[in-house]
This record gives C-alpha cells, sequence and structure tokens, in this order.
C-alpha cells in the first residue's frame, strides 16, 4: 500500500487495537461524549478570569523560563485542579505556540481553552528559546528532557500534586514521550501530536537529512520571518491555516531574535528513533493530521502497535497538516484531547 492510500484509507475508518480506540479523520465527530472529570478536576468549563503567573525552574545554571494559566488564582485548602502540562516544538518557544493571540481570528491559545475545561496548564521555554536563558548547547531531545526534570519538580511544589499529564506537539512531542521514559511516574496521560517516530517516507524529515553536516556544525539556525511562513506552507496545505497565524508569531518570535537551537533538526534528520515505545508506560493518544509531512500514518501505526499500555488512541484530523493547534480544525484537537484526559480509568480484569 502506498503512502498516499494508506493514509486515506485509515483516514476513513476507526483504528482498533486492544483495548485502545482509533478514530479516523472522518469519524472524529463520532467520538464517544465527554467523559465525566475526575474528582480532583472540574466537571464544566469554567467563565471565570484566567489567571496567569511565570515562574523559574534551574538546570545547572540555566534559568528556564515557566508559565502557567487557570480559571482563578489558586487558594490554600481548595481542591487541586488537573494538571496539564505543554511542551513545545523547534521553531517556536512556548508562549506563542501555547499562547497565541491572533487579533480579530478567534481563540488560538490552548492553555486558554483548557483552563476552561477546568485544567492548571503549564508550559516552558526550552534552553535557548524565547525568555529561558541558553548553555549554548543545541538543545536537541536529551537536553529538552534535563530541562523537563528540572520544572516538574517546581510545578509539584507550586501544587501540591507530583503527576500531571503532558501534551506535545511537534519535536515536544518527542521531548514528552521521552521524558515519559524515564520519569513515567510523573505522567498521568500522554498526547502526543504531530509525532515523528522513525521518519521513513516523511518528506520534511528527508530535507532536513539533506542538512545534517550544518546542524552537527552549528548549534543554532535561522528562523527569521520567511521561515515560520514556510512552516505553514511546506507541507503544500496553506489553506488548513489562516495566513493571519504566522504573522502573529512572528510578532512574538523576533523579539527573541532570528536564531533558534539546531538540536530538535539534528535529532530528526540523523538520530531516530528517540522513543521507545515499550518503554512509554502512560496511557497515550496519538494525534496525527492527515497532511503532515513530518511523518507517515505508517510509521505513527508502527509506535501506536507497540505501546503496552492498552489505554492508547489514535486519531488522524482532516483537512490538517503539520500544525494542527494552529489549524482551522484545531477546535478537533481540543475536541479529542478533552475527551482523552477526561476518560475515567479502566476497570482492571
Amino acid at each position: 500500500m502506498t503512502e498516499s492510500s494508506a493514509d486515506h484509507t485509515l483516514a476513513r475508518r476507526a483504528i482498533l487495537k486492544g483495548a485502545s480506540l482509533g478514530v479516523g479523520a472522518g469519524l472524529v465527530s463520532a467520538l464517544t461524549a465527554q467523559a465525566q472529570i475526575s474528582a480532583a478536576g472540574a466537571a464544566q468549563a469554567s467563565d471565570g478570569a484566567i489567571w496567569s503567573a511565570e515562574y523559574w525552574a534551574k538546570k545547572g545554571d540555566v534559568a528556564l523560563n515557566l508559565w502557567r494559566k487557570r480559571v482563578g488564582a489558586p487558594k490554600a485548602g481548595e481542591p487541586p485542579l488537573p494538571l496539564l502540562f505543554l511542551v513545545h516544538g523547534s521553531s517556536n518557544s512556548a508562549r506563542s505556540s501555547y499562547d497565541l493571540t491572533v487579533p480579530g481570528k478567534g481563540e488560538y491559545s490552548l492553555m486558554n481553552v483548557f483552563a476552561r475545561y477546568g485544567y492548571d496548564v503549564w508550559t516552558m521555554d526550552h534552553d535557548g528559546y524565547g525568555h529561558s536563558g541558553s548553555s549554548g548547547n543545541n538543545s536537541d531531545v536529551a537536553s529538552g528532557v534535563e530541562d523537563l526534570k528540572a520544572a516538574v519538580p517546581v510545578v509539584a511544589r507550586e501544587t501540591g500534586q507530583a503527576k500531571m499529564h503532558f501534551y506535545g506537539t511537534s519535536s515536544g512531542s518527542i521531548r514528552a514521550a521521552a521524558y515519559a521514559q524515564v520519569e513515567p511516574d510523573r505522567v498521568d496521560r500522554l498526547v502526543l501530536v504531530a509525532f515523528t517516530y522513525k521518519g521513513a517516507g516523511a518528506p520534511e524529515i528527508a530535507n532536513r537529512a539533506k542538512q545534517i553536516e550544518f546542524y552537527r556544525n552549528n548549534n543554532r539556525r535561522k528562523r527569521d520571518a520567511a521561515m515560520i511562513r514556510s512552516i505553514f506552507t511546506r507541507d503544500g496545505h496553506a489553506s488548513s491555516y489562516d495566513m493571519a497565524v504566522p504573522e502573529a508569531i512572528i510578532a512574538v518570535e523576533l523579539k527573541f531574535g532570528e536564531e533558534v537551537p539546531t538540536g530538535t533538526y539534528l535529532d530528526m534528520a540523523a538520530n531516530l528513533p528517540l522513543v521507545d515505545p515499550k518503554k512509554v508506560l502512560a496511557p497515550v493518544l496519538m494525534i496525527r493530521g492527515i497532511q503532515d509531512g513530518n511523518s507517515t500514518t505508517e510509521d505513527l501505526i508502527d509506535f501506536f502497535r507497540q505501546l503496552p499500555n492498552g489505554d492508547r488512541q489514535f486519531v488522524i484530523l482532516p483537512h490538517t497538516a503539520h500544525s494542527p493547534g494552529y489549524s482551522n480544525n484545531r477546535h478537533l484537537l481540543w475536541y479529542a484531547t478533552r475527551n482523552f484526559l477526561a476518560a475515567p480509568a479502566a476497570v482492571a480484569s
């Protein structure tokens, strides 16, 4: 079966494996009704004011910036909200990835959306990105795991909860999955969006492979306005986005300069696979845009089938390329993620 025929065949049908539920592109609307959130979380979306705060973690001498949003400031003695930690990808920092404002174009902040769903939502700029300091390294996936090891204790200290949900997009999903391998006791449920496993047959991964020597010899790469715009056109499906989105990202990101670290690009060009699915013990939701050039459906299903936890789902989003959170169909991403995170615990046999 060719990549194209496999993608479209899988996009038309559910993938059922073990106790898992897979949802094809035409079946997203057929997801089960919203499960009740556990007693630790809010059962209804909140209309209150969203509160935010900034925190800092230290990885050696590097200061890492954390950003938090929830409905209402935390109060002593209140029931804890479920925690959601968002992990950003290769080219944009945390707030433009997950807390973006696009004037006149509706909601693009995943942090706002999930705060209103009743979550205590956190994110972080990785080493060399955004508001965080830089060690001077290339901020590869291994470095990102160390960043998360430094950040999670801050979240635990501030919330009194040692375990949380993780959500990563693009190389952020690789970082999140790699962290889940080494810190399984910290991870409740894991959402991998626009993930890449081995990268075979993925055109964007093949393009990066042409630049391996540059990435090996340089810890930073150019990420100017043209490069940011290219994220939305490189898969050949620019119509799946509103082009006001890259302009809003440019306005945020270029304040930090026109370069970002090369590490995750090198990892995805030369070092895949970076995650062993057999070592990811948490329940997992994998979400792929049907037109994502960073992966193929076959590659991700290979990863999905090896996951040891029967509580797992695979979702393909229609009319969506590599960046679902920025896409016109981001509401389907929110819907699938919300249902997965709010699922009740399985009953053991």
